[in-house]
């Protein structure tokens, strides 16, 4: 994670030269769709994941195989069903709803055609996806996410050096490699895993098929207004201050998204054992990986922006040089609001591994799309863009209220006992490390040294709070325990390895 993050944001500098502040902002509110592809893939392999985890954790391991092809019979319509729906929208969009330049149309429809292009291989592959999360192979996507970082930073310099339309050579590049990387995936599976045999006529339940197509489409209504949601956010922003004002949400999106990356891969390690848990009837072990997963996520987040929301000003004109008019604002606004949806961030792998979701994934997908018409209204009356992302702050507080109702009613899990062992151990070690990254800017003029003391002092401050607040009694021992008993089994083969290497003499 830590080469994606630096290759990742460096080739958004690139980027952003190479297509200028227009185009840029053109293709991320016309190519949304690319962006939002990890998120839908998340989204709907947990479905499949949740059958797949499930079945192991019960020890039905026979079922795997008519899981995978139930699954992939179901992606293969839904891809259908979404490459009809997309088109129809794209006619919309290119015919009143969005402000782009008339020279600039014909660009933007081709990067919204290599947008659906990988849209649909994205859901095609979604129970590769979710094979390889109920494995738990996560060297996998470690391998996968860094050969695509590389990637985008050569398509980086490849449209620096083209003389053709840079945003459509850009569009088509980003497409073509999401789409080899998805075969890779399928490939990998197909070769590895015994359960990814496709034949759909041989290894097929109509009971599970019912079943899965069921949960599926709950989760669909779920992960589709959500994707929406985020998809409209841009357009919106776009039909009332034009595309230079998308830029700055692209950035605000790149510094959030690869920031957000250590906590989505450490719940995409820890989905499978929630399910495993439920799957096994030990419902104990799953609320605890619940709490513990919200916490430790929040945890990874916090050294990381809380130094870069003070800092965000110096660092973004150290990255960018002349960042976007409104980057600096988002990029803050936008970090805190994945701080308060890093507190709740396992409880929906904890209701989807209990089944009953459809009352959760009714009210959530109102609750998705609300915020888009409250922004739509605030900017008729003249707010300034920076309310979108208010606003989300007040959504994400509202959808974790909404997961933690849901939990405490399917799980039997007490929101107190939540309130107290996740949201306010982790409030006061954000608390702590703001403190700390705030003091030097008492003493200091904006810089490189102050850049650097900030860092310092909000890796003590949370590093400090983190152990003696933000983790419990019990789990500090726990912990210490863990560790103890690593260091004796990597001395240990230490150990074993010399002897052999230089066996003791009598």
């Amino acid at each position: 994670m830590a080469v994606t993050v630096f290759l990742s944001l460096y080739t958004t500098r690139i980027t952003l030269h190479a297509l200028g502040s227009n185009d840029f902002g053109i293709f991320n509110v016309v190519g949304g769709a690319i962006a939002m592809l990890a998120f839908l893939n998340a989204g709907m392999a947990a479905s499949t994941q949740r059958f797949m985890s499930f079945a192991q954790g019960a020890g039905d391991l026979s079922n795997l195989k008519i899981i995978f092809n139930v699954s992939v019979i179901l992606h293969v319509f839904l891809a259908v069903i979404i490459l009809i729906v997309l088109e129809c929208a794209g006619w919309a969009l290119f015919h009143g709803i969005l402000k782009i330049a008339p020279e600039r149309i014909y660009a933007a429809w081709m990067v919204y055609q290599f947008s659906i292009i990988s849209t649909l291989f994205s859901v095609i592959s979604v129970p590769y996806d979710a094979v390889i999360n109920a494995r738990e192979n996560m060297l996998l996507f470690a391998i996968l996410g860094v050969a695509e970082a590389i990637c985008k930073l050569i398509i980086a310099f490849v449209i620096m050096k083209t003389k053709s339309d840079r945003l459509v050579i850009y569009g088509a590049l980003i497409a073509i490699l999401s789409v080899i990387l998805m075969l890779i995936r399928a490939s990998y599976c197909h070769s590895k895993y015994v359960e990814c045999t496709l034949a759909p006529r041989r290894l097929f339940e109509l009971k599970l098929f019912k079943e899965m197509t069921k949960f599926a489409g709950w989760s669909f209504l779920g992960n589709a207004s959500s994707l929406i949601a985020g998809y409209s956010q841009g357009i919106v922003l776009n039909v009332f201050f034009g595309t230079a004002i998308n830029a700055a949400q692209g950035i605000a999106n790149q510094v959030s998204g690869q920031l957000g990356a250590l906590g989505t891969t450490m719940l995409g390690a820890l989905n499978p054992i929630i399910g495993k848990s439920e799957g096994a009837g030990n419902r104990s072990m799953t609320l605890k990986a619940a709490m513990m997963g919200s916490k430790v996520s929040f945890f990874l987040l916090v050294p990381l922006a809380v130094p870069l929301s003070v800092e965000m000003p110096f660092i973004l004109r150290l990255w960018l040089k002349n960042p976007p008019h409104y980057a600096v604002i988002f990029c803050q606004l936008l970090l805190l609001k994945n701080l308060v949806s890093q507190l709740f961030i396992t409880l929906s792998a904890t209701i989807f591994a209990v089944g009953n979701i459809r009352r959760y994934q009714v009210t959530s997908s109102f609750l998705n799309l609300a915020p888009i018409v409250l922004t739509y209204v605030l900017f008729s009356f003249g707010y300034p863009p920076y309310a979108n992302y208010l606003v989300y702050i007040g959504y994400a507080f509202a959808l974790g209220g909404l997961m933690l109702y849901f939990v405490t009613k399917d799980c039997k899990m007490s929101p107190l006992l939540y309130l107290q062992i996740v949201i306010i151990r982790c409030v006061l070690v954000l608390f702590a490390a703001m403190g700390g990254s705030l003091l030097p800017l008492f003493f200091l003029k904006e810089g490189l040294l102050r850049f650097v003391l900030v860092i310092g002092f909000d890796v003590v401050a949370y590093t400090a709070a983190t152990w003696l607040v933000g983790f419990s009694k019990e789990e500090r021992k726990e912990i210490a325990a863990h560790a103890t008993n690593a260091r004796m089994a990597i001395g240990s083969r230490l150990l074993s390895k010399a002897l052999v290497a230089e066996p003791l003499k009598t």
